[in-house]
This record gives structure tokens, sequence and C-alpha cells, in this order.
């Protein structure tokens, strides 16, 4: 709760952002020299690029979590029993090692967003954070091509 508590009040200030680059782009617009123009286009530009990458990034999340969701109540949500360090982060060598069976698994059924998105976790865990997300994307693009269907 708290996590979206946190997304609503700096999708709150991103919005007060928005309204004051619009209003200031819009002046400069409306002025008569032609680069004032070209900084008025700019600053329009600029924040539609971070409303498109924060639309993206939510939509990622709610999409996630809602995967999550299902494998939790279908009771196939890989459990968080990993040995970790006194820091509390990940072994790093356990990781690897369960790592394996995810990846076997995805190999096995290529087109399983529920084996994907557990590769996924398995490559967070193991601190691969790059090709987690990439795994998650791969896992949601077969959520939403079997919730089409």
């Amino acid at each position: 709760m708290k996590t979206k508590i946190w997304v609503g009040a700096i999708l709150l200030l991103f919005v007060f952002y928005l309204v004051a680059a619009f209003g200031s782009a819009a002046r400069f617009i409306t002025a008569a020299e032609p680069l004032a123009k070209v900084i008025g286009v700019a600053a329009l530009v600029i924040p539609l690029v971070g409303v498109w990458i924060l639309i993206r990034e939510v939509l990622f999340g709610s999409r996630t979590q809602t995967m999550a969701g299902i494998l939790e109540s279908e009771g196939l949500l890989p459990e968080d029993n990993l040995p970790r360090t006194p820091s509390g982060r990940i072994v790093k060598a356990a990781a690897d090692e369960d790592f394996v069976q995810y990846k076997e698994e995805v190999e096995a059924n290529p087109e399983s967003w529920k084996s994907w998105h557990r590769l996924a976790l398995a490559y967070d865990a193991a601190g691969d954070r790059k090709r987690a997300r990439e795994s998650m994307r791969t896992a949601i693009g077969f959520y939403l091509a079997d919730t089409k269907k």
C-alpha cells in the first residue's frame, strides 16, 4: 500500500510539472522570436517523452503485479527461501544454482508467460536486473497474447 501512495504522490507532482511545462511552452511558442518558438516546441516535446516513459513504467509494474497475483493464487510463485547474507542480500551462488531450473523451464515452455515470469524473478535474485526486465517484458508479451485469446 505504501508503494501505491508514493506512486500516486509522484504522479501528482508530475502532473504539476506538466501543467507548468505546457504553460511555459505555450508562452514561448506564442512569442515573436523564432528561437523562442523552437525552445517552446522543445519544452513541449520533453515532457511528452516523460509522459510516455511514465506510462510505460506504470503499465510494466501493474502488469507484473497482476501476473504475480495469478501465479500466487495458483501456487506457482517461487518461494523466497534462498539463503541470505547478514545484510539481507541473496547469496549469489545459491541464486545461480536455483536459476538453472527456471532456465530449463523456459526452454521446455518458450511461450509460457508463467515460465518467463519465474525466470525473470530468478534473474533478479541472481542480481542480473537487465535480463530480469527483458524476461519480464517477454512474460508480459505472452500474458497479453493469452488474455486476448
